[in-house]
């Protein structure tokens, strides 16, 4: 059982996974770094400050995350899970120091119980912390401790420590921290390489930030009306736990100073608080269940739930019988799978989790008006539900409703218009439209928000050539071109 509050220092989530790919960014050319990575970031001599400028820092987060979704396999693209993240990290981060930072929670399939901040306000979240957790008051205690350490720009002083070096290098160094604990030596090499080796033993959090963000999280639970109670209690589970494992407490504690003083700085924080019972959250338990039947077979995740409810053996039926749908779901089961989400509906206030299960249902079956249906009313009900969103878009692409698709996102793309999710949804309905130059023209945003910029540039090249645009789209497609085409120069400059 482990957990490492950390900024960019050695997280977990790489330790047996990184790819050759990201390896190779900062392995590669001497320490360089991909091209899409080392654009526009200037010497840090050129900057003044003790600590890394703000606009700095979310690039270097931007490039990191770009990153981990296109190459980290452990990665977990689920809306519901990162719905859920984001709806309750939001909530926090709205009583934290700085509410206005711009925070941006994900998770990561990994059964290690552990929580990072990266730089820019990027928090990463394991999927057994999610798990592990007893309450919804004890997750939200260590997502405030690592929302403090980004709002005290821990992260910033730590990563600022040389104005010789660049900001390219640092995100080469970042890169190399992260792969140091799955290969150490291609990881010290890395480090090296990006010329950071120096600076690279400072990264861990000091004593001094960990208290900082144990104060700041602490607080911020009471704002937020969650039992404050619950920092205490998770950490010192995990303290105790730790001595169970004796081969990993020495680099627990090496990598995360979690000592009998900050568990008793923490314990006496609570005097006089009083006994205060916060109930959790539907949604807490909602997303539990669905990663418990997302494990192994489904056929195992089927019996399981359906013994917790024959037995009576739940925290929260409707969750038991959410989760027993899921499984169903992922068995194609669909009769089973509409009865038990039915059954949960019947017995919730609402939530959109629900919602959208029903709705997926419905449209494995083939009723697709029905699906999207439901999926429009959710969507009244809980309009700020991002999952939703990304789920209704999907579902008029299933039902082939192509131009109600196209409408709707480039609506949200409007309100949204760096969502990468939503870039593609309009590339699937203009393929289903059959208007090739604006397909091209949608998966090039897609590519230049994911840093390739010789991708999008392909991708608008293959537009112009489909010539089914008209003189509107074909004049927008040609500018574009050109502002890639002087990004991807720039971009060459820098490698060189």
């Amino acid at each position: 059982m482990r957990y490492h509050s950390t900024a960019m220092q050695l997280p977990i989530f790489l330790r047996r996974r990184l790819t050759a790919s990201v390896l190779s960014l900062v392995l590669g050319a001497g320490g360089a770094i991909s091209p899409a990575v080392a654009h526009e970031l200037p010497e840090l001599g050129d900057v003044a400050g003790e600590e890394l400028p703000l606009m700095l820092e979310k690039k270097i987060g931007q490039q990191i995350m770009q990153e981990i979704r296109q190459r980290e396999i452990s990665y977990l693209d689920d809306y519901d899970v990162e719905a859920y993240l984001n709806q309750l990290g939001g909530r926090l981060a709205g009583f934290s120091k700085d509410p206005g930072f711009g925070f941006e929670f994900f998770a990561l399939n990994d059964p290690s119980i552990n929580a990072f901040a990266m730089p820019g306000g990027y928090i990463g979240v394991h999927t057994g912390l999610l798990l592990a957790a007893q309450s919804e008051s004890e997750l939200a205690g260590v997502l405030a401790h690592e929302i403090s350490h980004v709002t005290q720009r821990h992260i910033a002083r730590q990563l600022y420590q040389s104005k010789r070096v660049s900001i390219a290098s640092m995100v080469g160094m970042a890169l190399g921290l992260l792969a140091a604990s799955s290969n150490p030596q291609a990881g010290a090499a890395a480090v090296a390489a990006s010329q950071a080796g120096a600076i690279s033993a400072q990264l861990a959090y000091s004593r001094d930030f960990e208290r900082e963000s144990d104060r700041l999280g602490f607080e911020m639970l009471g704002r937020a009306g969650f039992d404050q109670h619950g920092m205490a209690l998770f950490f010192e589970r995990l303290r105790q736990a730790s001595r169970l494992y004796e081969n990993n407490a020495t680099a627990y504690l090496r990598t995360h100073p979690l000592t009998s003083e900050r568990i008793a700085d923490m314990q006496n924080r609570e005097t006089g608080l009083g006994y205060r019972q916060v109930p959790d959250s539907l949604e807490f338990h909602l997303v539990r269940a669905k990663l418990r039947a997302l494990q192994g077979r489904p056929d195992d995740a089927v019996k399981l739930f359906s013994s917790q409810l024959a037995e009576r053996k739940f925290t929260n039926e409707i969750a038991a019988r959410y989760g027993l749908a899921y499984a169903q779901f992922r068995a194609r089961n669909w009769a089973a799978a509409q009865e038990a989400i039915d059954a949960a509906r019947a017995l919730s206030k609402g939530a959109a989790s629900l919602e959208r299960l029903a709705a997926e249902v419905r449209l494995a079956q083939g009723k697709a008006d029905e699906g999207v249906r439901i999926y429009r009313s959710a969507m009244e009900r809980y309009p700020l539900n991002r999952a939703l969103v990304y789920g209704y878009a999907d579902a008029l692409l299933q039902s082939r409703q192509f131009d109600t698709a196209l409408r709707f996102s480039e609506e949200q793309l409007r309100v949204q218009p760096f969502d990468i999710r939503l870039h593609r949804q309009r590339a699937g309905a203009y393929a289903g439209l059959g208007k090739n130059a604006m397909q091209h023209r949608a998966l090039a945003e897609v590519f230049a928000l994911q840093g390739q910029t010789a991708g999008a540039i392909g991708q608008l090249e293959l537009a112009i050539k489909a010539g089914d645009a008209n003189f509107y789209e074909m004049s927008a497609i040609d500018a574009r071109l050109r502002e890639l085409k002087i990004r991807r120069l720039e971009e060459l400059k820098d490698k060189n």
